[in-house]
């Protein structure tokens, strides 16, 4: 099974969370997509030409994935992880949200989801060959 990773890695606490997650998909024995580990690196970032190898990169990862797992800050979302939630919803990919931080959440993500895990050990015990489902049960807007 391969999945993509989605997630903000903006500051501290998205850096240490998502390398959290992917340990945690390693351990399990599961084939993993995270884009921090396949930034395009080369050109000017910001130019046209890095914002579509970037953009391509990101679409094989998710188009050669299983699912979408997805590290989720609710109110405080980052577009481009909502937009790769998104794109996996709508190619019938399932996806994982992890509810991180706080957790209040947009009825959008928690609707278009297959589960709703509250923080990185529910992840961690999540049995993906049973892909349980769970609906979202906190706060939302």
């Amino acid at each position: 099974m391969r999945i993509y990773l989605a997630s903000p890695f903006f500051n501290d606490e998205e850096c240490e969370n998502l390398s959290k997650a992917e340990k945690i998909i390693r351990d399990k024995g599961l084939e993993l997509f995270s884009p921090r580990e396949h930034e395009v690196r080369e050109g000017n970032v910001g130019s046209l030409s890095w914002s579509l190898e970037t953009f391509t990169n990101d679409i094989r990862g998710i188009d050669s994935s299983d699912l979408v797992v997805a590290l989720y800050y609710g109110n405080y979302s980052d577009s481009g992880t909502a937009w790769e939630m998104g794109y996996a919803f709508a190619t019938h990919k399932p996806v994982i949200v992890v509810h991180v931080g706080e957790t209040n959440s947009n009825l959008m993500i928690h609707e278009g989801s297959h589960t709703n895990l509250i923080g990185l050990d529910e992840l961690e015990s999540y049995d993906f060959n049973e892909m349980t489902r769970k609906r979202y049960e906190g706060k939302m807007f």
